[in-house]
């Protein structure tokens, strides 16, 4: 059994990446829907770690977009201060990040539920006065206006900037694969099982020789690191930043994405960004109704389907779901 869920999982997965890869061959020649497309890619990766951390490992973290921007930020100024290159800027970054991420780790994980959500978003508040302050511009953040000039990334001759969509798609795809499968690997390996026992029950896993700090402390690292670095690909892609990253929105649209996908059914929060980020754009004429809307849809798919997309699946796959964030093992 655990060998066929594997499988699932790797088919659904595959799936997914297989069609998102030819998508530039019908619509390639659109900057604006390529742009659609890559953002669908950055978000799958951040959803993903969320769902990773809230989904399965039970911690109410709250400063996703917080760790984002932080990535976003630092590679910027490796860069552009210290004339790093911008790929091994992305990773410092997601260092940095993941640093942060221990930082702020430590304190939450000795507080229980809401105490963590409530730390966590106070980070997220925190960081953009910081990023605005006199300390902030000190070490380049920009103040209010942000950074304006971010250098692109450039491999092997090729130029991953703006008016490279393509080049950027598939440096996007690669960046989403990687680190998707590296959060499989953690679900279906002893860690996602000991994530599961802590969730389910504390004392019981305690009682086994499962650290829930120390678990819980790795996971916290993983997934800022690989939020971090997707902020920095994002940076490097957009080349400018601006603290308006930091607002609700972004915040509401990522909480969407887990809703959607269904939280703790892991891929479901890759598809769950790629609905979001498509029907949010697909509906900015409306303007101020598009967030009216967007409600709309996730109280009824929270009514129809309170599984997510992964339990519409489950009706069409006979046996035991694949995504099933009961059984990381088997």
């Amino acid at each position: 059994m655990m060998n066929m869920n594997w499988k699932s999982m790797s088919a659904f997965m595959a799936v997914i990446f297989g069609v998102m890869a030819i998508m530039p061959l019908f619509v390639g020649g659109s900057d604006h829907l390529m742009h659609i497309l890559i953002m669908c890619l950055i978000w799958a990766i951040v959803a993903s770690c969320w769902d990773l951390i809230m989904g399965f490992a039970g911690i109410f973290s709250f400063g996703q977009v917080a760790f984002f921007v932080i990535g976003a930020y630092a590679s910027a100024i490796f860069s552009i201060q210290f004339g790093i290159n911008p790929v091994a800027a992305m990773f410092l970054a997601g260092m940095v990040a993941a640093a942060c991420g221990i930082l702020v780790g430590l304190p939450c994980l000795r507080l229980k539920g809401a105490y963590i959500a409530l730390v966590t978003f106070a980070v997220h508040m925190i960081l953009e006065p910081f990023l605005k302050s006199g300390m902030g511009r000190a070490i380049g953040t920009g103040g209010s206006q942000g950074i304006m000039t971010i250098p692109p990334m450039e491999l092997f001759g090729i130029v991953f900037s703006a008016d490279n969509k393509i080049a950027v798609f598939y440096a996007a795809l690669l960046l989403a694969v990687v680190c998707s499968i590296i959060i499989m690997l953690v679900i279906r390996s002893f860690w996602g099982t000991a994530f599961l026992a802590i969730k389910d029950s504390k004392d019981f896993a305690a009682s086994l020789g499962v650290s829930a700090f120390r678990h819980k402390l790795v996971v916290f690292a993983l997934t800022s690191f690989l939020t971090g670095l997707a902020g920095a690909f994002y940076g490097h892609y957009v080349g400018m930043l601006s603290t308006r990253m930091l607002g609700i929105d972004l915040f509401v649209m990522l909480m969407i994405m887990l809703v959607i996908g269904g939280i703790g059914k892991f891929p479901g929060a890759i598809l769950g960004a790629i609905i979001t980020v498509t029907a949010n754009e697909m509906l900015a004429p409306l303007g101020p109704y598009r967030p009216l809307i967007l409600g709309a849809m996730v109280v009824v798919l929270v009514l129809l389907l309170p599984d997510g997309i992964i339990g519409l699946v489950r009706r069409f796959i006979p046996g035991k779901n694949p995504a099933d964030s009961r059984s990381p093992s088997g």
